[in-house]
């Protein structure tokens, strides 16, 4: 719980979150420090400052305790991904799209497909983290196969599962962001569409132009032979290879909780390894702990493949156990409120209530390294000033998702840019410039504030949910 009788002056806060910057910048950017010590580096001086402030000791630590319950849930998401990476891979379900891929789709819309595919995958199951995990490996290898840059293919799977991320009525962001706003579902769902469809139909026009650079000159021709021949002799590509996606998709569908339907098809996958692939039990749950191990005998494609596990997870795992109590640190000391604050002395517009609303959303994503903390604590501290200025809650929660979700994967230390980098094998860094959506969206949110666009007050729509309408008296003030 917070300390109530402890408060950082604005200076303690500040410099947290700049030697916060200043560590992660200089050790990712100029001296390689792995990001692991640079953030303990980081919670360590945090949590020195806040004791020579005069927080006391029982409550530092009780903060971080805190983090710590708070990342159980997102621990075990990322243990059973871990595990339906390996026998999605021992079942032959990665390897059958991976060949079909690399038959059927034309190198020229190859980044178009890429990111639609993600799109569809992510809106039936809610889940970006399991799209990049299982459907994202297998677009990797098919892109490697066409002579694609891994980082551009990367950004279509980064885009097109986070667009599914953000309107899926099955996503926990999509869920969160209304909750936070004391706003309806679906009013969120359809408020997004104002913002979201723009930025997909522009990122689908940036790929399809970058698309073009690649045709029957850049592919090949060995390699994609090769990795079909290793995939037919190592593989039986029997029809029920394709069960374990599309029970994924179906459970997702009937609203099964992420966490039990990965599960059962991960165990699903397993049984499909045994009886279509030959493998053993012994050998189904090796993949599971440790990872499957490919041998088709394409170097690069073995190296994609050779992957999953809950051993290999250890990684994300322990960035996860570090980043969250040191955001709970920020939010409990009082830290985040004290910087927060002085934001409300520019929001006195609608427009420069939403302008500040995603600039405080994409700062959490920096400072916390999670982008739940930064749904819920910049909903929380704005909630009263939408109510205040008579805007429905759509269009908070609205700013939430556009500014909140899409960017956590752009930070390199944020949980979400850390698994996509690992799930996909390309640093979080050489695929940021490519991931369209994830730029565009927050920015078309501004321009649209800016310029009064679909920021509504009640009685402008329709809605299912409204905030209290001021007293005169303070809409005159304001």
């Amino acid at each position: 719980m917070t300390d109530n009788n402890y408060k950082p002056s604005f200076g303690i806060a500040l410099f947290i979150v700049l030697s916060l910057l200043v560590v992660m910048g200089l050790s990712l950017g100029v001296l390689g420090i792995p990001v692991h010590v640079a953030m303990f580096i980081a919670l360590a001086i945090a949590a020195g400052t806040l004791m020579f402030g005069g927080m006391g000791w029982d409550k530092l630590v009780e903060a971080m305790e805190d983090g710590g319950r708070m990342a159980l849930t997102t621990v075990l998401i990322l243990l059973i991904i871990g595990m339906v990476m390996g026998s999605w891979m021992a079942s032959g379900t990665v390897p059958a799209i991976i060949y079909w891929g690399l038959k059927i789709i034309n190198p020229n819309m190859f980044l178009v497909t890429s990111c639609l595919v993600c799109c569809v995958v992510s809106l039936a199951t809610g889940s970006s983290w399991s799209t990049a995990g299982t459907i994202g490996v297998a677009l990797m290898a098919v892109g490697d196969g066409l002579g694609i840059n891994p980082a551009i293919t990367a950004a279509t799977i980064v885009s097109g599962a986070y667009f599914g991320d953000k309107m899926s009525p099955l996503s926990d962001t999509t869920n969160l962001a209304p909750a936070m706003a004391e706003g309806d579902l679906f009013d969120h769902i359809r408020a997004m569409m104002y913002t979201t469809l723009p930025s997909l139909l522009i990122t689908l026009g940036f790929y399809w132009f970058l698309g073009r650079g690649y045709g029957a000159d850049t592919i090949d021709a060995p390699l994609i032979n090769a990795t079909l021949e290793g995939i037919e002799t190592v593989f039986n590509m029997n029809f029920l290879v394709w069960i374990p996606p599309i029970f994924v998709i179906v459970l997702a569908l009937l609203k099964v909780p992420a966490l039990i339907s990965l599960f059962f098809s991960a165990v699903l996958a397993g049984f499909i390894g045994m009886a279509v692939q030959g493998y053993s039990i012994a050998e189904i749950t090796t993949f599971m702990d440790s990872g499957f191990v490919s041998s088709i005998g394409v170097e690069s494609v073995d190296k994609l493949l050779s992957r999953g596990g809950l051993q290999n997870m250890s990684y994300t795992i322990l960035l996860t156990m570090i980043v969250m109590p040191f955001g709970t640190l920020l939010e409990h000391s009082g830290v985040l409120n004290v910087l927060l604050e002085r934001f409300k002395l520019v929001t006195k517009s609608a427009a420069s209530l939403v302008v500040t609303t995603v600039l405080t959303a994409i700062g959490l994503n920096i400072v916390t390294a999670s982008q739940y903390m930064s749904i819920v604590l910049t909903g929380r501290m704005y909630v009263q000033a939408y109510k205040d200025k008579d805007m429905l809650p759509q269009t908070l929660s609205r700013t939430l998702e556009d500014a909140g979700t899409v960017t956590s994967v752009l930070v390199p230390w944020n949980l979400c840019g850390m698994f996509f980098a690992g799930a996909l094998g390309v640093n979080t860094i050489d695929y940021v410039p490519y991931a369209m959506f994830n730029w565009l969206t927050p920015l078309i949110s501004i321009a649209f504030a800016i310029f009064g666009l679909f920021q509504w007050r009640t009685g402008d729509i329709k809605s299912n949910k409204t905030y209290h309408k001021p007293e005169k008296e303070h809409i005159e003030q304001l």
